[in-house]
Parts: structure tokens; C-alpha cells; sequence
């Protein structure tokens, strides 16, 4: 990792087709991640994200990369007034993240014998890392226990 990326690797008892699925199908994300992400998945196409009750688009909210079973990889949203207030971030904070450059995550999917190796890179400016190293670790968990259980996290 360096000061401007977060890297995380799991392994998760699945298929590639089915951990794309779990990634790119808004029913399945909102489950263990609370988001609902809306588009097609191709590259340029707009995402939109629901989460928390707030609706998130922007112009450069887009799909970077989709090679389903392989690669996802987009920007990461905007954080509008809405958002900040459904989620609980103070106005100082959001402006601070506004003032960052815009985030890209990709989740990069290898199988690994009967398992899937998934990668996650986050990269962006030093405060939106800092709070998404404490979330990704609970979204990723969330991921794989529904994946492997098929029962979500228990919500704390």
C-alpha cells in the first residue's frame, strides 16, 4: 500500500461467475454492502448509486473496466449533500473530500483452486482512504460470508 491506495486481498469460496454477480448485481450489493449500484457495467456507462436513502450520480461517476469473471473497476461517487447527510458525514469533512481527486476502485477476480482471489485496490486522496480502510475490510467480510453462508453479516 502507499499513501494513496488501499489494497486488500480475500479469498472467497466461490466462482468467478458468481462473485461478479455478487459485485455487479444491485440486489446482491445491497445485501452485504448497503448499495445499489445502477447501470449497465460497460465501459463509460454512468453509475448511480443508492445507498442509505440517498441517490448518487454524476457525470463522473463511470465504468472504467468490466471483463465479467475478471475485472471491475469504476469511480468512486460523488459526495453530494444528500449523501453526507444519510450517512452521517459532517459538512468539514465532505468539503474536505470534495477537494480530493476523484477515487477509482477495481476488484480484480482470480480463480485459486476452489476459491476466487479477490483483490480489491482503492485509489484516491488521504481522507477518503482513511475512512475506507475501516470500510472495505466490513463490505469485503460482508461479501464473503453471504457468498459462503449465504446469510449476511449480522448488523451491529
Amino acid at each position: 500500500m502507499t499513501g494513496n491506495e488501499f489494497v486488500y486481498t480475500t479469498y472467497v469460496k466461490t466462482t468467478p461467475d458468481r462473485l461478479w454477480e455478487a459485485l455487479t448485481d444491485p440486489a446482491f450489493t445491497r445485501r452485504y454492502w448497503g448499495v445499489a449500484f445502477e447501470t449497465d457495467w460497460k465501459p463509460g456507462s454512468a453509475v448511480t448509486w443508492h445507498e442509505e436513502g440517498a441517490t448518487t450520480s454524476d457525470p463522473e461517476q463511470v465504468v472504467l473496466e468490466a471483463e465479467p469473471g475478471r475485472r471491475l473497476a469504476y469511480t468512486w461517487h460523488t459526495f453530494t449533500r444528500e449523501w453526507a447527510r444519510s450517512t452521517g458525514v459532517d459538512e468539514e469533512t465532505r468539503a474536505r473530500l470534495l477537494r480530493e481527486p476523484r477515487s477509482t476502485v477495481a476488484f480484480e477476480l482470480e480463480p485459486v483452486g476452489g476459491t476466487v482471489r479477490l483483490t480489491v485496490v482503492h485509489v484516491g486522496g488521504e481522507m477518503l482512504l482513511g475512512m475506507s480502510r475501516h470500510g472495505w475490510p466490513h463490505v469485503l467480510s460482508g461479501l464473503k460470508t453471504l457468498l459462503e453462508t449465504g446469510a449476511p453479516l449480522p448488523t451491529t
